[in-house]
């Protein structure tokens, strides 16, 4: 019987992966429970495994007594000396209990104690080996779907693919081996809950530590990733080592290293970026392929002033927006996209609302706050309207109407804002708040939603000489 008990502990600490000095904990806590549920918990016992033996051994305690009054916790000095000549009084005996005695209804609860317990355990374990796997890669089968998500069956528990962490579009069906991201794990009474994700920014760098060795050893880094999860992504990369090419580490031998990873997101079609810390050339590197022609920076607001050529406009967009959303995203920056004819026009106004400011001697953002953001505006104003501006006082009115004829400003000149037409494109940055994108175009308001209204032509012939540059990977590479 005992060894029967022993190679009973053995096994199971073995399939089940449980620590055997648990299992023993728990076997004697089972023992103990049933025995104070039989004859009360007035009973003093004690209970140790025989490692020896192999035998659960349960040891009750008595006081010698010259009468007894209870018979579960004493026993009679007559009695006592039976069992032992030299015992006295007051004297605290032990008798080795048979647990046979303790009957069905006792080993049954021992029995579920125990199940209860080795459950617990290996909960635990299972809690334990996947919260050491967070940030990992891991794969299953798709089980079912219920109102959470997908639940995946990774083996020895279950993981739920919730429906914000799915690439949009992707179809699975049951039997389909997946791979994800583990996100969370959290501690529930009925075990652990395991969430994975396909579309968060750092499966995209996992996935480049498994397929890119250089990655991997940390000699390129991941510096950022954006992610339109199923459709674009731009990630940014830096070497520490000047001869490796941190491009072509990542994109491999005809493409073979990054193709895996294009694969494994169904077509998600992925920019490279060279990381630089000027922010001028790191917001160049990411807007690629569109040519830009400047960049201003405001580094207190963290926001991009970028010009590009009129043909250029509708290549720094991106189509829906979408090449100027990612790199926003990227750098953390709002990028406003002006075309070089609307930026040369608004530098003009600016020029004129200047003057006018520096004649007044009032600060020029005093007319930004009133309202007032072109030479038009403050030349039809009446005299009562422009006395809302902060500082401005009658006199300053007269100096201000007469710098304007004198300058040949007003209806002559143009209405810089009134006239322009800006279309708006929403801009995310990492921090996941729209911004507001505003892209200039000459003549018309621009569309951003309709590639129609945003120069069709434009963008075709850009995307031909893409085409015609592209590796066998479909993956756009910024230099």
């Amino acid at each position: 019987m005992g060894s029967e008990l022993k190679k009973a502990i053995d096994q199971i600490s073995k399939d089940r992966g449980i620590d055997r000095d648990l299992l023993v904990d728990t076997l004697e806590e089972a023992v103990r429970s049933s025995v104070a549920r039989k004859y009360g918990d007035a009973m003093d016992i004690e209970v140790n495994y025989n490692e020896e033996v192999g035998e659960i051994e349960v040891y009750q305690f008595k006081v010698v007594a010259a009468e007894v009054t209870d018979e579960i916790s004493e026993i009679v000095l007559e009695e006592a000396k039976e069992h032992d000549p030299n015992v006295q009084v007051d004297d605290e005996m032990g008798f080795k209990l048979k647990i046979e005695d303790l009957g069905r209804i006792a080993a049954q609860s021992a029995k579920q104690v125990i199940i209860q317990r080795m459950r617990d355990a290996e909960q635990e374990i299972i809690y334990d080996e996947y919260k050491s796997r967070t940030n990992e890669i891991v794969s299953g089968i798709i089980q079912r779907r219920d109102r959470s998500g997908w639940i995946i069956n990774l083996g020895r528990t279950e993981a739920v693919l919730p429906k914000s962490e799915q690439i949009p579009r992707e179809r699975y069906k049951r039997g389909d081996r997946v791979q994800a991201f583990l996100i969370d794990v959290q501690k529930e009474a009925r075990g652990p809950q395991i969430t994975v994700s396909r579309s968060h920014p750092d499966y995209m760098t996992a996935l480049f530590k498994r397929e890119v060795p250089e990655v991997d050893d940390a000699t390129v880094k991941i510096m950022g990733v954006a992610r339109d999860p199923g459709l674009r992504a731009k990630v940014a990369v830096n070497s520490l080592d000047r001869d490796v090419d941190p491009v072509g580490a990542c994109v491999g031998i005809r493409g073979s290293r990054i193709q895996n990873i294009v694969q494994e997101l169904r077509g998600e079609r992925i920019d490279i970026v060279v990381w630089s810390q000027d922010i001028a050339v790191y917001a160049q590197n990411a807007l690629s392929p569109a040519v830009i022609a400047r960049i201003a920076v405001d580094d207190e607001e963290k926001i991009l002033e970028v010009v590009v050529p009129d043909d250029q406009l509708t290549v720094a967009i991106g189509r829906k927006g979408q090449n100027v959303k990612l790199a926003s995203r990227l750098l953390g920056w709002k990028i406003d996209i002006f075309t070089e004819s609307r930026y040369g026009e608004m530098n003009a106004a600016s020029k004129g609302m200047d003057q006018l400011a520096s004649v007044a001697e009032i600060n020029l953002d005093n007319f930004f706050a009133a309202g007032f953001e072109t030479v038009n505006q403050i030349a039809r104003a009446s005299e009562e309207i422009l006395m809302v501006i902060e500082d401005m006082t009658p006199s300053k009115v007269s100096d201000i109407k007469s710098a304007i004829k004198l300058l040949g400003m007003g209806d002559d000149d143009a209405d810089y804002l009134d006239d322009m037409e800006v279309a708006e494109a929403p801009v995310e940055d990492t921090s996941g708040d729209e911004e507001t994108l505003e892209v200039e175009e000459t003549e018309a308001e621009v569309d951003v939603e309709d590639e129609a209204e945003v120069g069709v032509e434009a963008e075709a012939e850009e995307n031909n000489s893409e085409e015609d540059q592209a590796s066998e990977t479909d993956t756009r590479i910024s230099e």
